[in-house]
């Protein structure tokens, strides 16, 4: 969730994020949704965010979804199409297309995966934060995270991915040199392998990168303006 003057963008709600979100606000308290690309770990509770808006006991507006062409075509098909009607308008991601969202600009570049994949640059009140999605190598990265004030990049592997999947995600070191080149001021790791320690990541990407670096966890907050 990113929030700034009061307008809040939710990124990538995959599997079991809504009940956390809960906890801490409405469904009908996000303005906005992003979601990198269609694989349900970013976009599975698309739908119950959706059915918590639809079916509460207030109207409320359409929300906006931005998306990769065709990436929502499978979290939307859970439901008839009645069940969510008025409840959503999906935008599609153009890269080189920037994009308003409340107080924020959103731009989006295309980078490998499996399946179409946009990593996204959001900025607003003098701050960039920038998020990779899931991501092979790519020139682009850096144009990305230029000198953002976070970096939010995938870290699936610590040091190497495997052969069949190395153009399409990252490590851990892949993440430092990219920080390291884009001049971002800090670095947050995610994405990484179910169940392995964030050590070894961490180890990996600070071997390039020496700013603030951390993995992300469950409730972690990073206030931009400090």
């Amino acid at each position: 969730m990113v929030e700034h003057e009061g307008f809040r963008v939710l990124i990538d709600p995959g599997y079991a994020t809504l009940p956390r979100l809960l906890t801490s606000m409405r469904a009908d308290e996000v303005d906005a949704v992003l979601v990198s690309h269609g694989h349900p770990d970013h976009c599975a509770d698309l739908n119950p965010l959706l059915r918590a808006r639809v079916l509460g006991d207030a109207p409320v507006p359409p929300l906006p979804v931005y998306a990769p062409p065709g990436a929502l075509d499978a979290v939307l098909a859970l439901d008839k199409a009645r069940m969510l009607a008025g409840g959503f308008t999906v935008h599609d991601l153009a890269p080189g297309v920037p994009y308003e969202l409340g107080p924020f600009r959103l731009d989006a570049f295309d980078l490998p995966h499996h399946v179409p994949n946009a990593g996204l640059r959001l900025s607003g009140g003098g701050r960039v934060l920038a998020y990779t999605g899931d991501t092979g190598p790519a020139a682009e990265l850096v144009a990305l995270a230029k000198d953002a004030d976070l970096l939010v990049a995938e870290a699936t592997y610590p040091e190497r991915v495997p052969e069949e999947d190395a153009p399409y995600l990252s490590s851990a070191r892949d993440a430092g040199r990219t920080a390291a080149a884009a001049g971002v001021s800090r670095l947050l790791l995610t994405h990484l392998w179910p169940d392995t320690p964030a050590g070894p990541a961490l180890a990996s990407a600070a071997e390039s990168y020496t700013g603030p670096l951390a993995v992300a966890s469950a409730g972690v907050t990073v206030d931009l303006r400090a």
